[in-house]
């Protein structure tokens, strides 16, 4: 131990019962690669956190000092700088005791201070639920990792040891941080390339929450491993010799999958143990990346290759950096062989992922890749944050990221993107760019156009076709399985519902101040941020937005800006000429899907909270009770509609082979599109039809509807009624 640390091994005395790690072991740990002026900061943070911490105890009864020393010691094991180190040591004094951040910045730093303020809980803030607190504290950390990425080294380091010492929590406290750490922790782990941290968060966590499940697969595991232990031992020879003949150094393995893994693959795959074949598996460490190549040919004239699963990840690496070369063999007896084969940096960085950028400070390609990527995926983290409405939407979309299984497609320029598999070309899109993603209007998947909700393979290519003047469509939120495209669509559509919002609030309030004789330049300044307090609003944009939202009524709103009582219709907006709708007012004027009103039907309005104005059919059965009390709004359709309108045809026809393609070929013939059909057969003769499809105006299916008529099997047709 270095001299300018008096003592160090008589502070912390270990209980009787149980070996603990002292600050004497950290620091001789981390004379491996720190300066003594580095490791001597790093002791004085121990004496710090260790007053800090006086008389505090964890639920095993060791003094509380003990955990940050643990933890300190899997952030030493990464090889980790001594400013992430003593942030470490400190990590919870600012949650657990009254040491604030200023007192921390004074005594270590700035860079240690906002290390350990990013790991700290959201402690003084009150929450509504537990749910909204998990989230907040979730949505800080990552916030905190984007700064910097040391932060969730930490977070991760202590999730760790708390995993390993949770036997003294009660079961249900145990179940539940077990699955925060299987739905959050490991799978973080996972996307920065962390696998040793994350397989044993994986196997504490579903010890934790399914212990009857994890001891049954284990010991089916221990089984296999007895009876597949001989034949393995053969395979790792045979392949050893193969390699020494052909002059390739590699160092040779037998890896067990973990039990976590396996557990996932048979509930994905709604397998049985017996059918999962990649329990056992051999990886073979070489010396670069040209031997990797090598090796796979040799081991490929040793054992055939099972068709279609041979998997190159050095050529294309995996989203949080990972390299290697996969395949699966036909071993002797038929016995299935997974083989994993790659470079020594490759199975550094493997294990350890982003760390590899501390552990090896020659770093290494591979490990610099596995920090651009991890910097990238920060940065889509950012940008949903900065389009999500709450924590726990962040927190539901930065986990759909959090489990990708991968498909790899190609950009025209041939530039690879990695997107979760089940990704559409719209996720595709705004993975490109989320400008992109908000103008696509169609795509080509391999030079063929295809459905914007097209699943995507790996290996497509894709090209993304934009328009100037397009937005998101709303219901691209039931296909696209990325957080960036879910959250990027809902900003999207919430600016541009607001902006339609403004616009139309507008003309209901110049509507219902005209009927008073007055317009809303008249309204002086002083009266109108009179009523803007009154309703709490900011300015009259705000007002506008409400009134366009169908949140206030801009009859009422109009009567109090000009100082009149309210009377009794203020429900009402029918006074004065009717306000024109034209199609294409966007988010804020819906169309009933009750009676599907199209230009030329006479039409009436209602207000709906949140969704705007809802145009009806004035024959609608819906709108009878808001008629009768007065709150409808006067329609008429605007000389300059230009827009398609969803209207509901009613078609008898007989049963005979092609009639179906008869009429929809005479729909398509007049550049109209079927957005659903309905069957409902009458007798074994007939069978009624109802189609849902797009039309400019009433003469437009009054065309339609001729066309159809003049067909031999159909006998009757008509516009469906409310």
């Amino acid at each position: 131990m270095s001299s300018a640390l008096p003592n160090v091994g008589a502070v912390a005395k270990p209980s009787a019962d149980s070996t603990r790690f002292l600050i004497s072991d950290l620091c001789a740990e981390l004379e491996a690669y720190l300066e003594p002026s580095q490791i001597h900061e790093v002791y004085r943070a121990y004496l710090f956190g260790a007053e800090a911490h006086e008389g505090q105890t964890r639920k095993t009864g060791e003094p509380y000092i003990y955990h940050p020393l643990a933890v300190a010691r899997t952030m030493g094991e990464m090889r980790m700088d001594h400013k992430a180190i003593i942030a470490t040591i400190l990590h919870d004094v600012m949650e657990d005791t009254p040491t604030s951040k200023e007192r921390i910045r004074s005594e270590f730093g700035a860079e240690v201070a906002e290390l350990v303020d990013g790991v700290s809980k959201l402690t003084h803030l009150q929450f509504q639920t537990k749910a909204e607190a998990q989230a907040e504290n979730f949505r800080k950390m990552m916030l905190a990792i984007t700064r910097d990425i040391r932060v969730v080294l930490i977070k991760l380091a202590d999730r760790l040891h708390n995993m390993r010492t949770l036997g003294v929590m009660r079961p249900d406290k145990r179940r539940r941080i077990a699955r925060e750490t299987l739905e959050i922790y490991a799978p973080i782990a996972q996307r920065l390339g962390m696998n040793r941290i994350r397989r044993e968060l994986e196997q504490l966590g579903f010890s934790a929450r399914y212990p009857l499940r994890y001891a049954v697969l284990d010991e089916a595991v221990r089984r296999a491993r007895g009876s597949r232990r001989e034949p393995m031992q053969k395979i790792e020879a045979a392949i050893t010799h193969r390699m020494e003949a052909a002059g390739l150094e590699a160092r040779i393995s037998g890896r067990e999958k973990s039990l976590y893994s396996i557990y996932r693959k048979m509930l994905d795959k709604r397998q049985p143990f017996r059918d999962v074949v990649d329990v056992f598996a051999v990886r073979i460490v070489v010396a670069d990346v040209d031997a990797c190549y090598r090796g796979l040919g040799v081991v490929h004239n040793l054992y055939k290759p099972v068709p279609g699963r041979f998997k190159d990840y050095i050529a294309i690496p995996k989203s949080n950096g990972y390299q290697s070369l996969h395949t699966a063999l036909f071993g002797p007896h038929g016995i299935p062989i997974e083989v994993q084969i790659r470079s020594i940096e490759m199975d550094r960085v493997a294990e350890s992922g982003i760390a590899a950028h501390w552990q090896y400070k020659s770093g290494g390609d591979s490990a610099m890749s596995a920090q651009s990527r991890a910097r990238e995926w920060l940065k889509d983290v950012l940008e949903i944050q900065n389009s999500v409405g709450n924590s726990i939407e962040f927190l539901e979309n930065v986990k759909v990221d959090l489990f990708p299984d991968e498909v790899y497609t190609f950009t025209p320029m041939g530039e690879i993107l990695v997107l979760p598999r089940g990704s559409t070309p719209v996720d595709f899109a705004y993975a490109v760019h989320s400008d992109v993603g908000n103008r696509c209007v169609a795509a080509k998947i391999d030079r063929s156009l295809a459905p914007l909700s097209a699943r995507l393979q790996s290996g497509q290519k894709v090209e993304i076709v934009t328009a100037p003047n397009a937005r998101p469509n709303p219901a691209w939120l039931s296909f696209v399985v990325t957080g960036k495209a879910r959250s990027g669509i809902r900003h999207c559509l919430k600016t541009l519902q607001a902006d339609e919002a403004q616009v139309l609030g507008r003309r209901l309030m110049e509507k219902a101040l005209s009927s008073l004789g007055q317009s809303l330049g008249q309204i002086s300044p002083i009266r109108l941020n009179e009523v803007l307090d009154a309703m709490q609003l900011q300015d009259i944009d705000s007002l506008l937005i409400e009134i366009g939202l169908g949140n206030r009524m801009a009859a009422l709103v109009a009567r109090q800006l000009v100082g009149q009582e309210p009377a009794d219709n203020d429900g009402c907006d029918n006074t004065g000429s009717p306000l024109g709708v034209k199609g294409t007012e966007g988010l804020v004027v819906n169309y009933g899907r009750c009676c599907f009103p199209i230009p030329g039907d006479p039409v009436i309005g209602v207000l709906s909270a949140g969704r705007g104005l809802v145009v009806h059919r004035e024959s609608c059965r819906n709108v009878v009770e808001q008629r009768a009390r007065g709150g409808t709004i006067a329609l008429e359709w605007s000389h300059e509609e230009d827009a398609e309108f969803a209207v509901s045809m009613r078609a008898e026809t007989a049963n005979r082979r092609g009639a179906l393609a008869e009429m929809a070929s005479a729909i398509a013939d007049h550049g109209s599109n079927i957005e659903h059909i309905t069957f409902n057969e009458k007798d074994g003769h007939s069978t009624a039809i109802t189609f849902t499809l797009t039309v400019r105006d009433r003469r437009h299916l009054a065309q339609i509807m001729r066309s159809l008529r003049r067909l031999n099997d159909v006998l009757r047709v008509q516009r469906s009624k409310s």
